[in-house]
């Protein structure tokens, strides 16, 4: 049986490399996309979506969603990571699709609605689209089966502030939504994603895997990993949204720990994931609100990686 996933998406770089992946899985079932802002705007997110697809042959439904943080200023993209096209500023063919008529979050409603209890949502973007779902129909925490989500930091710090990963500071108050809910979620974040890194010589074998979509994931790798010789010194890069997919496919390889998360929303923390093990007392309860999650703090990132390559070649 495949594993039906909505993939939310801000595409992106590592996004387009998750794309490619669970598009290549005969174990993942997509039902669709649904786009954010975050690495680029929200109309570049839901072209890149529809191409990506396109360039794999395949028909993926596509609905556009937030376009802006719930209540925060948005910052600018950052185009010196992603490329001011997400994909490294490289010549991009034509879309023919479009995004189909429902926005992100009643797309995700409509899906698990159809599909009661079957749908995993695994959010690689700021979580906006979720958290207006929520919003829409509370009871969505009893529909989906799991939500993963790439985001967040427990013990490695941030990425784009000393405290903060990028897609839970894009928008703190969607991120405090949606992992202090009462549904079952796993957190990916920098404590694994930066445990895994595709080399160059990695990287060119799935681009000749991949034909027309293959070329695509070349040029925009090379951009990114120029940005990640400079920014961590590693002569590659870290494919994180494909991390949350190698959660779901091969959880075996991970080590988590139970507890519940909170998320700064403003000050100098904004963005901070906060992570309460369960079981340990504190002086009050602030820290142990809204659902248990599993939280991600180790993993064998030579064989997640060597997993991904083994998909995206064969």
């Amino acid at each position: 049986m495949s594993i039906p996933v909505i993939f939310d998406t801000d595409p992106g770089v590592d996004d387009a490399q998750a794309i490619a992946l669970i598009m290549a899985d005969p174990e993942i079932e997509v039902v669709g996309f649904t786009t954010t802002f975050g690495n680029v705007d929200i109309a570049t997110a839901t072209r890149n979506a529809l191409l990506l697809s396109e360039l794999a042959g395949q028909s993926i439904p596509v609905a556009q969603g937030a376009a802006a943080p719930l209540v925060k200023t948005p910052h600018p993209v950052p185009d010196w990571i992603h490329g001011a096209d997400g994909l490294g500023n490289q010549q991009l063919p034509p879309v023919n699709g479009k995004p189909v008529e429902l926005s992100a979050a009643e797309f995700i409603v409509a899906e698990t609605r159809r599909r009661p209890g079957e749908i995993t949502l695994v959010a690689v973007g700021p979580l906006g689209n979720l958290a207006t779902a929520l919003q829409l129909d509370p009871s969505l925490v009893d529909r989906v089966k799991r939500v993963v989500v790439m985001g967040g930091s427990i013990h490695k710090g941030g990425n784009v502030t000393p405290a903060a990963e990028a897609n839970i500071f894009s928008d703190p108050h969607a991120a405090a939504r949606v992992l202090t809910a009462k549904w079952p979620l796993t957190l990916v974040g920098l404590d694994v994603t930066h445990k895994t890194v595709i080399e160059p010589a990695r990287m060119a074998r799935i681009a000749r895997a991949q034909g027309a979509l293959g070329e695509v994931l070349e040029k925009s790798y090379a951009f990114y990993a120029e940005f990640y010789r400079g920014a961590l010194g590693i002569d590659g890069c870290c494919p994180h949204d494909s991390v949350a997919v190698a959660w779901l496919r091969h959880p075996e390889l991970f080590t988590s720990q139970r507890g519940y998360l909170s998320v700064v929303t403003e000050g100098p923390a904004e963005g901070l994931t906060l992570f309460a093990p369960e079981g340990r007392k504190y002086p009050d309860q602030r820290w142990q609100q809204g659902g248990l999650v599993d939280v991600c703090l180790d993993l064998d990132g030579v064989a997640a990686v060597d997993w991904m390559e083994s998909v995206l070649t064969a």
